[in-house]
């Protein structure tokens, strides 16, 4: 399925939004440690890919891939 660049970004921008509130919420995170955590690591950088489709999963699924599996509440 394709989208236009806007959408893709309007979308990633959702998923992380939604991802670094779960890190402040669920996780007791400071916001700036989740933005750090979060903007720096792999599966931001997977998120920003169109071609892995990640940007079409939930926030939680995306997070499964950010936190290991030990400390992530799926």
């Amino acid at each position: 399925m394709n989208v236009s660049q806007s959408d893709f970004e309007f979308m990633i921008e959702c998923l992380s939004r939604d991802v670094i509130a779960i890190l402040v919420e669920e996780k007791g995170m400071s916001l700036p440690t989740a933005f750090d955590l979060f903007y720096n690591s792999d599966t931001y950088s997977k998120l920003s890919d169109p071609n892995t489709g990640l940007f079409f999963q939930s926030p939680r699924y995306v997070l499964s891939y950010l936190l290991p599996a030990s400390s992530s509440n799926r």
